[in-house]
C-alpha cells in the first residue's frame, strides 16, 4: 500500500495547460455567445424605438424578402408591404417602391410584394418596381435608379433598421427607417442573430 504520508502527485505540466486551455475556451464561447445575443437584441429594440415618420416624403421603399416557391410571401414581406400600404394611405408619399430579384425560390420578390400591395387597396400606378436586387446594398443603389426623390422611408424589419438606415443614407438624401416587428419572438431571435453577422460583414467591407 501506498504511503499515506507521501503527497499527492500533480498532473504533468502538459495535461494542466490542457485543461486551463479548455476552460479558457469555454468561457470565451460563453462571453462570445452572450455578446452576440446582447447585440442582436440591440439592434432589434433600435429598430422598434424608431418613430413613424412625419410629412411628405419622396417614396416608401420596401426591402425585398423571402417568398415561397409557390409565390406566396413570408409574413415578413406581407408585413413590410402592409405597412407601408398605411403610410402610402395616410399621405406619406405618392409612390411605394418594391424592391426585390429572384431569390431561391426562383420568384422575383418584387412582383410578389406588388400583388400583395394590390389587395391592400395600392393601385399599381402607384407602385415602381424595382426587380434587379437580391441584397440590402442593391436594394438601396436599384432603388436610387428607380427613381428621381432623394428623400425615403424605408420599411424593413425593426433588427434590420440600423444597417439598412447605415446603406440608404449613402444613396439618398435623407432616409427614415420604419421597422416591423414580428410577433413570432423566435423567428425575430433568428433574423436578428443572423442581421448581427451581416452588418458585421458590411462594416468590413466598407458599406456602411
Amino acid at each position: 500500500m501506498p504511503d499515506e504520508s507521501e503527497p499527492m502527485s500533480t498532473p504533468p505540466p502538459a495535461r494542466a495547460r490542457r485543461r486551463l486551455w479548455r476552460r479558457a475556451l469555454r468561457w470565451v464561447a460563453l462571453g462570445g455567445a452572450l455578446s452576440w445575443s446582447a447585440l442582436a437584441w440591440g439592434l432589434d429594440r433600435y429598430g422598434q424605438g424608431r418613430p413613424a415618420p412625419e410629412g411628405r416624403w419622396d417614396a416608401i421603399v420596401v426591402l425585398g424578402c423571402r417568398v415561397f416557391p409557390d409565390g406566396q410571401p413570408s409574413v415578413a414581406l406581407a408585413r413590410r408591404v402592409q405597412r407601408a400600404a398605411e403610410m402610402w394611405a395616410a399621405g406619406r408619399a405618392e409612390i411605394i417602391v418594391l424592391t426585390g430579384g429572384r431569390g431561391d425560390s426562383g420568384v422575383v420578390e418584387a412582383e410578389v410584394a406588388a400583388t400583395v400591395a394590390e389587395s391592400l387597396g395600392v393601385p399599381r400606378s402607384a407602385l415602381v418596381l424595382e426587380t434587379r436586387s437580391t441584397s440590402t446594398d442593391e436594394n438601396a443603389r436599384f432603388a436610387a435608379e428607380a427613381i428621381t426623390g432623394r428623400r425615403v422611408v424605408v420599411v424593413t424589419d425593426a433588427y434590420h433598421v440600423l444597417r439598412s438606415e447605415r446603406v440608404f443614407a449613402r444613396h439618398f438624401e435623407e432616409v427614415h427607417v420604419v421597422g416591423t416587428v414580428s410577433p413570432r419572438w423566435w423567428a425575430r431571435t433568428q433574423g436578428a442573430l443572423r442581421e448581427v453577422v451581416a452588418l458585421a460583414g458590411y462594416a468590413v467591407r466598407g458599406r456602411l
